[in-house]
């Protein structure tokens, strides 16, 4: 596995392009999953790990990382996979990701191997799936010869089942002055991950914001573009934009750089909310023309770029 993401620092000129590479594995079963190969660090063989007593279920042990102890996450009980007596937990793969500022590995059987594709390739999952699963998207990819559907995971709802979020605001972040303007106001939020979407409509909610909530960038822009299209002052309605990074049909990129083309919606304010990492989205954010960039989750980052935007609303 020590090649297999070798040329990871190359990938990041497809983000900008509406398209990501996915790193595609088994988890004991025929079932391909996915998460994107931006989340991942690397792919190291079973290591070994010291159980901790009374920690979650989904925790299979810790081991020591590059001189810092991390959590291995058992993948497949914490998709609710049925146990196979087939898969031997001491073998397999751990796949070592960051998301949301924290580093920690996922055991899985096997890995497949790295996929390019296009956003507009990748699909929500069908509704009729129901709430209660943990994926974001589905697309399909040829894997020896047959078509195969691969499934997305929202390693984002995962993470929050095992370590449950706090939306409290810090009083000193708050500024009074604001409070008044902001309570009534309306946010777009877009993310394919409604774990992800709910952590920003609980923290923001707290301030009487109103949330509209989209589950990709096409269809936030969609949505945009029809208000537009109806003569509503796009800016009127909506203080600002939160939007994810990676989503399917369109990420969130792509997203910005569509709505600051558009002389009716250029001037809306984008925050871009995503637990990539932070060094890379400081260039995307630049090179796309986003107001504000936020690592996943920090409620009082949230309220503080909404803040900075009621502020900048209010001397306009």
């Amino acid at each position: 596995m020590s090649g297999i993401l070798d040329s990871v620092d190359q990938r990041t000129k497809l983000v900008g392009e509406n398209r990501l590479e996915l790193l595609m594995f088994k988890l004991g079963t025929r079932h391909v999953f996915a998460i994107n190969v931006f989340k991942v660090k690397e792919v190291i063989n079973v290591p070994h790990m010291n159980e901790m007593p009374g920690s979650h279920s989904h925790l299979h042990g810790v081991t020591i990382y590059r001189g810092t102890s991390i959590p291995i996450i058992d993948l497949r009980d914490a998709i609710k996979l049925k146990p196979s007596q087939d898969v031997d937990p001491t073998k397999g793969n751990v796949i070592i990701t960051e998301y949301n500022r924290s580093v920690q590995g996922f055991l899985i059987a096997e890995v497949l191997s790295i996929a390019n594709t296009s956003w507009k390739d990748i699909q929500p999952p069908p509704s009729s799936i129901g709430k209660a699963n943990y994926l974001t998207a589905i697309t399909q990819m040829e894997l020896n010869g047959k078509n195969e559907i691969v499934e997305i995971i929202d390693v984002e709802k995962v993470l929050a089942e095992i370590v449950e979020y706090d939306t409290s605001i810090s009083e000193e972040v708050l500024e009074q002055s604001l409070a008044e303007h902001i309570n009534g106001q309306t946010i777009l939020v877009v993310d394919d991950s409604p774990t992800a979407r709910k952590q920003i409509k609980d923290t923001l909610e707290q301030l009487g914001i109103n949330i509209i909530e989209c589950s990709d960038g096409l269809q936030a822009l969609n949505l945009l573009r029809s208000w537009a299209d109806e003569g509503m002052d796009v800016l009127e309605t909506i203080l600002m934009m939160f939007t994810d990074a990676e989503m399917p049909e369109m990420d969130g990129y792509r997203l910005t750089s569509e709505v600051r083309a558009d002389p009716r919606i250029s001037d809306l304010f984008i925050a871009l909310n995503t637990s990539l990492s932070g060094s890379f989205n400081e260039a995307m954010v630049e090179k796309v023309g986003c107001n504000a960039f936020i690592s996943k989750f920090q409620p009082d980052g949230l309220v503080t770029v909404v803040q900075q935007r009621m502020r900048e609303k209010l001397q306009s």
